[in-house]
């Protein structure tokens, strides 16, 4: 199976890689982010380390039964040959309706045929009032012309 585009990536490729990823990960089907992967891709996120596609899903079936409503924005932030490094945020609310932003970085690296057998998720949740929500689109993918990431280091809440 061949997952385009795929490496060596230029910055166009990196950008559609990188956008490509966020609508998957957007659409909250573990099946279809996982698919993306090597059937032996090795993941940290956090602090958890993970290996292979049904470990993948399992992970993000728990994630997303815990982080309610998330709305995700990747950045590409600097790509070579095989690899790719995001930055990225992500809004969410707890079940008791706490809203949270998350803010983190990835390292991504591609097999030949584009899908990822390396990624390494640092990650970061700062809790926010229901107003200070950025990403309100209906759940599913980023809309065509909504902003990406803010430039400017942000305040702090």
């Amino acid at each position: 199976m061949t997952r385009p585009p795929v490496p060596p990536f230029t910055f166009e490729t990196a950008a559609q890689k990188v956008r490509l990823a966020e609508d998957a990960w957007n659409s909250r089907d573990p099946v279809r982010v996982s698919l993306a992967y090597t059937e032996d891709s090795v993941w940290r996120n956090r602090s958890e380390f993970l290996q292979g596609r049904e470990a993948i899903v399992a992970f993000l079936e728990r994630k997303w039964a815990v982080e309610l409503d998330d709305r995700l924005v990747k950045e590409l932030w600097a790509f070579h040959g095989d690899q790719i490094a995001v930055r990225f945020q992500y809004g969410w609310r707890d079940q008791q309706g706490q809203w949270y932003r998350s803010y983190g970085n990835e390292q991504w690296k591609f097999s030949a045929d584009g899908l990822m057998q390396r990624r390494e998720a640092s990650i970061n949740d700062v809790p926010i009032s229901p107003d200070g929500r950025r990403f309100l689109w209906p759940a599913g993918a980023r809309p065509e012309g909504h902003a990406g990431l803010p430039d400017a280091v942000e305040e702090l809440p």
